[in-house]
């Protein structure tokens, strides 16, 4: 019984112990399955935070929020005809701060004052105390600012590589070129016609890469424009006015090669670009033109096949239309033939020669010409002109010598245009253009024939009226003035002027407009007037003298034209 219960013992023990044996190598595994998945867990958690870390640290330091995160976009260079740069593309640093890296604000902001005097004190300390990931301190800084400021050594500051629009040519080319902001996107003149025209899509898109942008060539010739801006600047001084503007334009294509209006400002350093006074007044101002109108008057009753060279027109008294009188500058108290209406500039002449085309006839020349709809160009700043709500014979008979209708000085120089390139009218561009590609949008607005007595009547009048200092010898200018008084308080004033000069060159096969125009001049010494024969003309002929040359018009002294006055006495 014993050695029987023994051996049941001992079986029983053997059994006791494997089934122990296998609990503890079960619970074993279990555990070091879990130490293996805790490690597992505890890699995951360590090798995610190394990878985000690693990404940050090759991303932008602005990558963590703020403003504009995304790397200022590229621009395409703008160059005129000639290949010379207008605007381009150069590298700046910016100041940011990581406000939650920064320890005193108070510190980091007096330190920042050394170097930046003019730092918004108060708004750069709710910057700097906002918490946020990123922020923007200062755009734009000069070499001599970042280095200055990365001696100071504070932590949480730090320096952004970006992009912005520099302009050789500074002022000089301002409202055509036009401006960026601060990231870089254009806002005014052609910069913002190009982002129009798709830049601004390839930019949000990430594809406006520097090295695949083509440059964009101006129409502009940035010879004749310096010519031109410089002779406005001399011109304000010499006849101390408050503006002056010109373009000279490509009568066969359309082409504006040069075109300025002052005062302007520094595209480098626009703080006065918005500012009343220097806008664009040769496309984004509306003026009554004056008498540079009786243009357009003369040719309307030519092309109406009412009137001709050998025309005559009373204008030996006033002409009473209602309660207005209708009386000439400088009378001659005569019967006028058409030319010496255009060259002695007649109110009377002009108001006569709009009642032979009636009210319809009129404004619808008027609308033929461009000169009573906006301008289509590239240049985003136009005007639209004013009319009359309802033209009656008193506002067609002023509006014949330029007074109750207003309209750009450019698109006036464009309707010229169609007077001497034989009858068309061309749209203006600021881009390239063949005579072939103009030819396509050119719409014939004229007949051949008064664009011939056109030409005759500009060069009649630089020779014997009041263009007379508008001629440049060899170039054979023509031309028309304009003296209109402005309006001040409703009422037309006597002693403030807007003038202009408008002309051609060279009168044989015009080539190139003119067109300047001065606000308000002053007699340039006692005792001498200051009508648009004494500073528009002066100013005019300055431009083509210095300029007709390299615009490839050669001089020629041999054939003057002998234009002669068609008079009756």
């Amino acid at each position: 019984m014993i050695s029987l219960w023994r051996r049941r013992g001992k079986r029983a023990e053997s059994e006791g112990s494997i089934v122990v044996e296998g609990a503890r190598k079960a619970t074993g595994g279990r555990q070091k399955n879990r130490v293996v998945l805790t490690m597992a867990v505890f890699f995951g958690i360590y090798g995610a935070i190394a990878g985000r870390l690693i990404y940050l640290g090759l991303q932008d330091p602005e990558s963590g929020g703020g403003p504009e995160s995304r790397v200022t976009a590229s621009r395409p260079d703008i160059v005129d005809r000639n290949g010379e740069v207008l605007a381009t593309d150069i590298k700046t640093a910016s100041l940011f701060a990581e406000p939650r890296r920064i320890v005193d604000a108070d510190e980091v902001i007096e330190k920042l004052s050394t170097v930046l005097p003019d730092i918004d004190v108060e708004q750069t300390y709710h910057k700097l105390k906002s918490g946020a990931g990123f922020v923007w301190l200062k755009r734009q800084l000069t070499p001599r600012q970042q280095a200055e400021i990365f001696q100071l050594g504070l932590p949480g500051i730090g320096f952004r590589t970006e992009k912005r629009r520099f302009y050789p040519a500074g002022a000089t080319a301002a409202h055509i070129v036009g401006l960026t902001n601060i990231d870089n996107k254009g806002i005014a003149g052609l910069e913002k016609y190009i982002d129009d025209q798709g830049l601004a899509d390839l930019q949000a898109s990430g594809l406006a890469v520097a090295e695949d942008l083509k440059p964009v060539k101006l129409s502009i010739d940035l010879r004749v424009q310096h010519i031109v801006h410089d002779e406005l600047a001399q011109g304000m001084e010499r006849y101390h006015a408050i503006a002056a503007g010109a373009v000279v334009l490509n009568a066969k294509t359309g082409e504006v090669v040069a075109m300025a209006s002052l005062p302007d400002y520094d595209p480098n350093n626009p703080y006065n670009a918005h500012e009343k006074d220097r806008l664009n007044r040769m496309s984004a101002g509306v003026y009554e033109m004056g008498s540079t109108i009786k243009s357009f008057t003369t040719a309307m009753a030519l092309d109406s096949g009412l009137a001709n060279l050998e025309s005559r027109f009373d204008a030996s008294r006033p002409l009473r239309i209602g309660r207005f009188t209708i009386k000439d500058f400088h009378g001659k108290g005569r019967v006028l033939t058409l030319p010496e209406v255009f060259i002695y500039s007649s109110n009377i002449g002009s108001a006569k020669e709009a009642d032979m085309v009636g009210i319809e006839g009129h404004r619808e020349f008027l609308k033929r010409l461009g000169l009573l709809d906006r301008m289509k160009t590239e240049l985003p700043e136009v005007a639209s002109p004013t009319e009359p709500k309802e033209w009656k014979k008193v506002h067609s008979i002023t509006i014949s010598f330029g007074h109750g209708m207003s309209t750009t000085p450019l698109q006036t120089a464009v309707g010229a245009a169609a007077l001497m390139n034989g009858g068309k009218l061309i749209e203006p561009t600021f881009l390239p253009r063949t005579q072939a590609e103009a030819d396509m949008v050119a719409e014939q607005v004229l007949k051949p024939s008064t664009v011939d007595q056109m030409r005759y009547l500009y060069r009649l009048n630089a020779e014997k009226g009041s263009g007379r200092r508008a001629e440049v010898p060899g170039f054979r200018v023509g031309g028309k003035t304009g003296t209109a008084e402005k309006v001040v308080n409703g009422r037309y004033s006597s002693d403030k002027r807007f003038n202009a000069f408008l002309a051609a060159f060279p009168m044989d096969d015009p080539q190139y407009v003119v067109l300047t125009i001065i606000d308000e001049p002053k007699p340039e010494k006692p005792g001498v007037g200051a009508t648009a024969g004494l500073n528009a003309a002066p100013m005019l002929a300055n431009i083509i003298r210095r300029s007709a040359v390299l615009l490839g018009v050669k001089p020629e002294f041999g054939h003057e034209s002998g234009a002669t006055v068609v008079s009756y006495q």
